[in-house]
């Protein structure tokens, strides 16, 4: 991988980070962060398919517990919010990104 491609899997890792904290602290919606994901498509790209299918789930489940109620939903989203940081954590390691 050349630096250029580290720089912007680099900078598509960080604007899903940094949208996955934002939607914590309620400052946007799962929509934004479902777009975060589907602008980083180079990021998505260069892991293994299984993470892009992991992402997929954990969007739709979040997507749909936004809109239901929380103990209207089957999932918490707390746990799904838990899920995406642990797929950064994993998605960080696997390419060696520095956050």
């Amino acid at each position: 991988m050349s630096k250029h491609d580290t720089s912007l899997l680099q900078a598509q890792w960080q604007a899903l980070s940094a949208s996955l904290e934002q939607l914590r602290s309620g400052q946007c919606q799962v929509a934004d962060l479902a777009a975060r994901a589907a602008e980083s498509a180079d990021l998505r790209a260069a892991l293994p398919e299984r993470f892009d299918t992991v992402l997929g789930d954990l969007l739709d489940r979040l997507s749909a517990s936004a809109l239901f109620g929380e103990e209207s939903c089957s999932f918490s989203q707390k746990d799904l919010l838990d899920g995406l940081q642990s797929w950064l954590a994993h998605a960080q390691l696997r390419l060696d990104l520095t956050a």
